[in-house]
């Protein structure tokens, strides 16, 4: 692998990092390189060389593995490659289970019938698998390109490319609608069920949409189907030609593509024993094709699903996007079109944040890399890719969590804890470089931080450095305050502030959200008499950010006479803390 980035190394990276507790100190993105430099390429290395903390980031290994257990009936996946990193450095590559463990699929009895041990194939670090919709990024980064090139337009119709689309009254949907799913389409139509590809056509052509174009947020195969046509349409290329000379060529991504040859199959997670009534189509064990029945009925090669990819090509993908679109000599994106993938198309559809291609700020699965920059997407053969811009952090999971059959797997727990994991283990740091109280990353819990009572004067104030990361609008951190020793609490309103920012002011007395990886100065005017003060950070039931840290805890009365202060151990002993910690890290 390359050396150092010209006159960045990865130490200095990561104490940029520190001053701002943990987000970088750097541009729109924190490995764009100048003109005519070689934008940075990828490495191995340690938690350490990549600014991670390793305990938290080997606890994203030993929580995956628990996934190959009952979750909660059965395994929530055979196999998977986990694949994270922060910067240039991939600190962690590890693959677990089975790439390939069981031969079929009894639904009479749920039961699974193994392959013999000696006949099973282990996931391997290198291992291939279906991406699914993962799939989309690909397309969507295609698209951009076009429109970098001015060939596509995003307010351009898509009956303008496709006349035949026009049909059904959907002549008024945009580039821009099927790449944020808010083109009115339903979520999918079986493809699979017409016998020809100009059959196929013929379904979508004629496909009315559920919602007004541009009235509705409703996720769709058919969006990036539809946007597959359009590419093929305006370059005379099919879209496995695209990938190959636009992305997987110009980055070295020499194990992406569709439609794997044969002489791959060894090295090819397999999927599912697909059958009648839970698939659409009769196929038996499916491994070294792709899953999806749509994507297959159109020959493998679809704008919704269909490529198949291995770990480190996906961290390389990620690496680009985190470079302003440039890997290494090659650039397949200029800064200007990466942040439109990362920025947010859909703000009047809250909680379907959505770039061009790229879904946004997802705690469902990104856990608590979830911020309103990070971007990503999940397939329904267990994969997902996750990008942070605000941490320089990329996270990749390769799973067969459909093998042998769909339905033994529900939710994305192991998604959401691998996310939660790599987010632990980036750093947040105080000014002084001390420890600072913690309010963990548990869900469904009310961690409070009390302190002792003082008796204020008119016009007392507190004031602390405040950071958190909450799930937006669910979990929140509140400033209270008790007159009766702690029987009732009512909330303080309070502002926080950055340096030469004006003040904003919180009249409940609490924030929710993301502060932006940086540190807040709170001020809270108290009211006169005994008073005991408390931090209380709510989390909601399912998922956390990356929660709270309060530093600096001061008291004074309006003579500024120093009422508590946590710089005082003796102060600091007197805290009572329930579910918080001090925390240097």
């Amino acid at each position: 692998m390359a050396g150092d980035e010209p006159g960045v190394s990865r130490r200095r990276l990561a104490g940029a990092a520190v001053g701002l507790g943990g987000a970088l100190a750097a541009g729109s993105w924190p490995g764009a390189a100048r003109a005519g430099v070689r934008a940075g390429t990828l490495r191995r290395g340690t938690a350490d060389e990549a600014g991670l903390l390793p305990g938290h980031l080997a606890r994203l290994v030993t929580e995956a593995e628990s996934f190959l257990g009952p979750s909660p009936e059965h395994p929530w996946y055979a196999g998977a490659v986990l694949l994270a990193g922060r910067g240039r450095t991939v600190a962690l590559h590890t693959a677990i289970g089975s790439a390939v463990r069981y031969r079929a699929y009894d639904e009479t009895s749920d039961t699974a019938a193994e392959l013999p041990a000696g006949r099973r194939i282990p996931a391997a670090e290198d291992t291939v698998y279906d991406l699914a919709s993962v799939s989309k990024l690909f397309t969507s980064l295609l698209a951009v390109q076009q429109i970098e090139r001015n060939a596509l337009a995003l307010d351009r119709t898509v009956a303008s490319f496709l006349p035949e689309f026009a049909a059904a009254g959907k002549q008024h949907v945009t580039v821009r609608q099927l790449l944020t799913h808010t083109s009115g389409f339903p979520p999918w139509i079986p493809l699979y069920g017409a016998p020809t590809y100009e059959e196929k056509l013929k379904l979508l052509w004629n496909q009315p949409l559920e919602h007004p174009p541009g009235s509705a947020y409703l996720y769709s195969d058919l969006n990036l189907i539809t946007l597959q046509l359009v590419l093929e349409e305006i370059t005379g290329r099919t879209l496995d030609r695209l990938l190959h000379d636009e992305i997987t060529a110009p980055l070295g991504m020499h194990r992406t593509r569709y439609n794997p040859p044969g002489s791959w199959r060894p090295g090819i997670a397999a999927t599912e024993d697909a059958r009648k009534p839970w698939s659409g189509l009769d196929r038996g064990l499916v491994w070294g094709e792709v899953h999806d029945e749509n994507a297959y009925g159109l020959g493998g090669v679809a704008g919704h699903a269909g490529v198949f990819s291995c770990a480190w090509d996906l961290a390389v993908l990620a690496r680009t996007l985190l470079n302003g679109g440039a890997y290494g000599r090659a650039r397949i994106l200029s800064p200007s079109s990466v942040d439109l993938l990362f920025t947010n198309f859909t703000p009047d559809f809250p909680g379907h944040e959505h770039g061009l291609g790229f879904e946004l700020y997802q705690h469902w699965y990104m856990g608590a890399m979830a911020t309103p920059r990070s971007a990503g997407h999940t397939g329904f053969t267990g994969t997902s890719l996750v990008v942070d811009p605000s941490t320089d952090t990329f996270l990749v999971i390769l799973a067969n969590s459909v093998h042998p059959v769909r339905t033994w797997r529900t939710g994305s727990a192991p998604r959401v804890a691998a996310g939660n994991a790599l987010a632990r283990a980036v750093p947040v740091r105080t000014g002084h470089g001390g420890p600072a109280w913690f309010g963990g990353m548990a869900p469904a819990t009310s961690a409070t931080l009390t302190l002792p009572e003082v008796r204020a004067a008119a016009g007392a104030r507190l004031t602390c450095s405040l950071w958190w990361d909450t799930e937006p609008g669910v979990g929140t951190v509140v400033l209270e305050a008790s007159a009766d020793g702690g029987r009732a609490w009512r909330p303080v309103p309070f502002t926080t502030a950055l340096p030469g920012k004006t003040a904003v002011e919180h009249p409940a007395g609490s924030v929710t959200g993301w502060s932006g990886r940086v540190w807040h100065e709170v001020a809270a005017v108290l009211g006169a008499g005994p008073l005991r003060l408390r931090w209380r950070h709510l989390t909601g039931p399912h998922y956390v950010g990356r929660g709270v840290y309060v530093d600096g805890l001061r008291v004074a009365d309006g003579a500024r006479a120093t009422l508590f202060d946590a710089a005082r151990p003796d102060d600091t002993a007197r805290i009572e803390a329930a579910g918080w910690a001090l925390s240097a890290d």
